[in-house]
């Protein structure tokens, strides 16, 4: 099982929406190194939930991936702002996974608190420039994470091999 973090703006939509919606696409990722990310995602995967471009960002919440990669549907509407007119129907250039929530955090991580942790040092997260919304995550900073988060791997069902 592999381990990612999906950003979004929490005013656009938020964990707690996602925990409404039950399903719900993760579409309209325009950069092609979070696309192939999406496109190496496995159902039962895990992903943070990161609250972005917010007065306070950090991780909300556990997500699982209920369905792989397959076509984001909104690259062929074309009153849609992820609309790509470029995008052949039969090569599709954009991919989705469906996710679903899993829990909240028991305790919301700032990006300022995980910056000051070093053992995630070398998150993706934390490096200068990195602004991609889809990023993965190795198990050992998932752990981490999780356990600052209040959660145990025991309580998510991840079992280290």
């Amino acid at each position: 099982m592999a381990h990612w973090l999906l950003k979004s703006e929490p005013d656009v939509f938020s964990f707690a929406d996602l925990q409404r919606a039950g399903v719900e696409p993760w579409n309209g990722v325009r950069n092609y190194q979070a696309r192939n990310f999406l496109r190496q995602m496995a159902v039962n995967d895990l992903c943070f939930f990161y609250h972005s471009s917010t007065k306070v960002p950090g991780v909300a919440g556990v997500a699982r991936v209920r369905r792989a990669a397959y076509p984001d549907n909104l690259q062929f509407e074309p009153s849609s702002p992820y609309f790509d007119a470029g995008s052949p129907p039969d090569n599709p250039r954009w991919s989705m996974v469906d996710v679903a929530p899993l829990t909240e955090l028991p305790r919301f991580l700032s990006l300022d608190e995980l910056r000051g942790v070093p053992e995630l040092g070398g998150l993706r997260l934390v490096q200068k420039g990195n602004r991609l919304s889809v990023l993965p995550v190795s198990d050992e900073e998932f752990r981490v994470i999780a356990e600052l988060g209040g959660l145990t791997l025991d309580a998510l069902n991840v079992h280290p091999v």
